[in-house]
């Protein structure tokens, strides 16, 4: 061999080993198949190596035998097609000789001659299965987030440089368009004008924390929101996300609670709070104009009868109908109140003489003194009237309600039926009130007071799992009173303490006995009053008690009102923290009957909020009272307490309540309050 023909070998053999490392550099699998034969003869590392051979060990190798029967039948139609020059792009998953499965994207090319014939194909093929797994995943999330955003109740909307591009279906049902009325609007055409310089401040400061809005319905209603403003970076470019929940309900429920708080919830008249503030507006404006104001105390006669010979129903059925007469007898710039009972006060602005307010009070005399006719019963009422005058009775609101109300009792005493004018010596020497205030004092003196239990019960399974201590008088000459028989008169005659201590250290011995007896242990709860926690040694008492009795702390239960938590005074702050820190339970009692904010509820240790049983009553047909029960109790879980559902008198009641997520229940759908020898059954069964 002549050296010119060796070198033209070793340029050859240069060229051939450049082709290959460049071929086996490349991350691509690389291979050449003649066309004829459809054997390889060419194929790089990554490709022989892929396929389970080595470059040496796969030339001359047909495509068959390289990738195996199974495959070659999945890709022999794009082999015919490439065979035919036109070439082929396909992706599919390949199963490797280890086993392992992998996506892989083929580019078969053909190669021609100068003259147009086909002399075989390369056969390019790029790993792709991270990139189709990255793929897969972004499908997948994107389908769980297109199903959130469609399952989810609260409206969702997507937007960027402030204009819409998508929202859901909640968005629209919230607001009552069509989708194509609001993509490619900005989210500033569906709010009102009073909110858009703050929504504006609420985009530019990048904020994300929830805050309030307003959305214009299609109907032109305002909408009140609840809004959650987030950023998303797609690429390079920044869009915005915003969440918003209808808060009707919610507000509804709030406007609910604050009307409640100020209005007697039988009558919806102003309650006792509601008329103080009323009457602070009323006097002041006496005292500048230099005008008169009188205060009317009504008290119908004999209503117990009323309600012992035909129940309470028909007893409310009437005060709803005194309350509508009182009203419809004086101005509408008068005030008419219900303090509680049948007890109703009537505040006149700018009289001009006793005359006036004698008038007035004749005329409802007359107005309530003609036939009743509630279903079916004939009842035939009548109110005492008690009258006094500012500012020659009195300068305050409290000053002026006590002394009409001593008037009213001298004219209960003058026969009933008529109204007098308030004297200073009727305050002194109302016979009535001194004789119940002497007989109260015997009563705790002599024992004369019993408890009742009423079982309280865990709503989803009926379990017992507390007990309320309730008060009764056993008295001597008129039987067994319940406490709306005495208990308001002792709390304004300063008795309610002497009451309460008695029934703390009865309850107390009893469940430590019934303890020691082998029943089920569950806490026994017992009302106290504002009185009792102005005292500064209450919760050094409680301990005594506790002590003396050996009943354990956590198993005593405090009910107070929000009467209580409202009070400015030291001592009562004191107390609660020292009882929460005695370990006694702390329960707040007829809620929304009063006036609590968030602010207080979240101040102090309360475990257990307790739904009036006035809102629970209509709860199945009245869809304030339903919102309202709703709101309570999920604000009760929201301050991470417990709700707890008063006067449960049906079934269907009960499921509503569990619907809910009530926590616990009590009322006469299981048991009245029971006395202590009809509770022992009960306890063992």
């Amino acid at each position: 061999m002549n050296d010119s023909i060796r070198t033209q070998l070793a340029k050859v053999d240069a060229r051939e080993s450049m082709v290959r490392l460049v071929a086996d550099s490349l991350p691509a699998l690389i291979a050449y198949y003649e066309v004829d034969s459809l054997k390889c003869l060419f194929a790089n590392q990554r490709y022989a190596q892929y396929n389970g051979w080595t470059p040496q060990t796969i030339l001359d190798k047909t495509v068959r035998e390289v990738i195996g029967d199974a495959a070659y039948a999945v890709i022999e139609p794009y082999v015919l097609e490439a065979m035919a020059a036109r070439g082929s792009l396909y992706t599919r998953e390949q199963t490797l000789p280890d086993g392992s499965k992998r996506h892989i994207e083929v580019n078969l090319v053909p190669h021609l001659a100068e003259d147009g014939r086909l002399l075989g194909s390369f056969v390019l093929i790029n790993d792709i299965t991270e990139h189709w797994r990255n793929a897969q995943s972004l499908r997948q999330s994107e389908e769980r987030l297109s199903k959130f955003v469609q399952a989810t109740n609260e409206g969702i909307i997507f937007h960027k440089d402030r204009r819409i591009y998508d929202i859901n279906d909640a968005l629209l049902r919230l607001a009552g368009y069509a989708r194509e009325e609001v993509v490619g609007h900005t989210t500033m055409e569906f709010m009102p004008e009073r909110v858009q310089e703050a929504m504006r401040a609420q985009f530019e400061s990048g904020g994300e924390e929830p805050y309030e809005s307003v959305l214009i319905h299609k109907d032109g209603r305002e909408v009140p929101l609840e809004c959650v403003a987030k950023k998303l970076q797609i690429g390079s470019e920044t869009h915005h996300l915003l969440v918003v929940r209808d808060m009707s309900m919610q507000h509804q429920a709030q406007a609910r609670i604050e009307y409640l708080a100020m209005h007697d919830t039988l009558t919806n008249l102003p309650n006792r709070i509601y008329l103080r503030e009323r009457m602070d507006s009323i006097l002041s404006l006496a005292r500048r104009n230099d005008r008169r104001v009188a205060v009317l105390f009504l008290d119908l006669d004999h209503f117990k009868t009323v309600n012992d010979s035909l129940g309470h129903h028909i007893g409310d059925l009437l005060l709803r109908e005194i309350a509508s007469l009182i009203q419809a007898t004086v101005r509408d710039s008068d005030v008419v109140s219900r303090l509680g009972g049948d007890e109703f006060v009537v505040v006149l602005s700018e009289i001009m003489s006793t005359a006036d307010a004698a008038m007035v009070a004749q005329k409802l005399l007359e107005s309530i003194a003609h036939d009743i006719v509630l279903e079916g019963h004939k009842l035939n009422v009548s109110p005492s009237i008690g009258i006094s005058f500012f500012p020659a009775d009195g300068d305050s609101p409290d000053e002026l309600i006590r002394h009409a109300d001593a008037a009213m009792y001298s004219a209960k005493g003058s026969g009933r039926g008529t109204y007098k004018f308030f004297v200073p010596a009727m305050f002194h020497s109302s016979k009535s009130a001194l004789d119940l205030e002497r007989q109260l004092r015997d009563a705790v003196a002599r024992r004369e007071f019993v408890l009742h239990y009423q079982p309280l019960q865990h709503a989803s399974n009926g379990t017992v799992v507390g007990l309320e201590a309730l008060v009764r008088w056993q008295h001597p000459q008129r039987g067994l009173l319940g406490p709306e028989e005495f208990v308001g008169f002792a709390e304004s005659r300063g008795l309610i303490s002497l009451i309460d201590h008695w029934v703390l250290r009865a309850a107390c011995r009893q469940l430590k006995t019934w303890h020691d007896a082998g029943h089920l242990k569950v806490p026994v709860a017992i009302n106290l009053s504002a009185m009792d926690f102005r005292q500064s040694d209450l919760a050094d008492e409680i301990a005594g008690v506790l002590l003396e009795t050996g009943l354990e702390p956590c198993y005593l239960d405090i009910e107070i009102t929000e009467s209580v938590l409202m009070e400015r005074d030291g001592h009562i702050l004191d107390a609660l923290a020292s009882l929460s820190k005695l370990g006694v339970g702390l329960v707040l009692d007829d809620f929304g009957t009063g006036y609590s904010s968030l602010a207080y509820l979240k101040r102090f240790p309360i475990s257990k909020l307790k739904i009036d049983r006035s809102f629970v009553k209509d709860i199945e047909t009245d869809e304030d009272d339903l919102a309202l029960v709703t709101a309570i109790i999920q604000m009760a879980h929201g301050l991470k307490l417990k709700a707890v559902a008063e006067g449960v008198e049906t079934l269907a009641q009960l499921n509503l309540l569990k619907e809910l997520g009530c926590d616990e229940f009590q009322g006469y759908l299981v048991s009245r309050p029971l006395p202590v020898e009809h509770l022992k059954p009960f306890l063992s069964a």
